[in-house]
């Protein structure tokens, strides 16, 4: 099977946020990072492989009503925080 290419360019293949927390849920809920863009050394943003569900699931981080894994919440946050320092 082949696999489809992904334009990170294009808003309707890709979810961006520039939040931290949101962006460790969304790993814990199975989202595919593709991408962190470093363009401003004070901000990155994050660029998930939009697929079904995410835009809820944001909202429902943003809302406090986002159930994860406490384990799984710090080791996908420690990941991303080694993939944002660690370059």
């Amino acid at each position: 099977m082949k696999s489809k290419k992904i334009s990170i360019s294009d808003p309707s293949s890709v979810f961006t946020t520039y939040d931290l927390g949101c962006s460790t849920a969304l790993l814990c809920a199975d989202f595919e990072l593709l991408t962190i863009e470093k363009d401003d050394p004070r901000k990155a943003l994050f660029v998930f492989h939009k697929k079904s569900g995410i835009e809820e699931t944001a909202n429902k981080y943003f809302a406090d009503k986002l159930d994860v894994k406490a384990r799984s919440y710090f080791d996908n946050l420690k990941a991303l925080k080694n993939k944002l320092y660690g370059n």
